[in-house]
């Protein structure tokens, strides 16, 4: 949970995580900050800020091509489950058998 300090004016700070690295991990961190010049905690909030936006953005095109499940998709999936415990001998829409490929000759 990130923790908040209060500044000498009485205004919040922004929030303060702590992370543990292994050290080749922060040598190559310290590396990219000094070529940046920019500081190690600086460095890592702009890793982590562009990380957390490619992440988002790769959720948000698989969700909108249906290749992950929303919320909705799994209430829909949920409700499905339902009707079928209501009616136990009717299938999934969707749901078929698997074929087996069977070679011949």
């Amino acid at each position: 949970m990130p923790t908040r300090q209060t500044s000498s004016s009485g205004r919040s700070k922004s929030p303060r995580i702590q992370v543990v690295l292994p050290e080749e991990l922060c040598e190559r961190l310290t590396a990219l900050a000094d070529q940046d010049s920019r500081t190690v905690s600086n460095m890592a909030r702009v890793l982590i800020q562009q990380g957390v936006e490619r992440i988002e953005r790769q959720r948000l095109l698989a969700d909108e091509a249906g290749l992950l499940p929303s919320e909705a998709q799994a209430d829909r999936f949920r409700a499905a489950l339902v009707r079928q415990e209501q009616n136990p001998g009717q299938r999934l829409q969707g749901n078929r058998r698997p074929r087996l490929y069977r070679p011949r000759g």
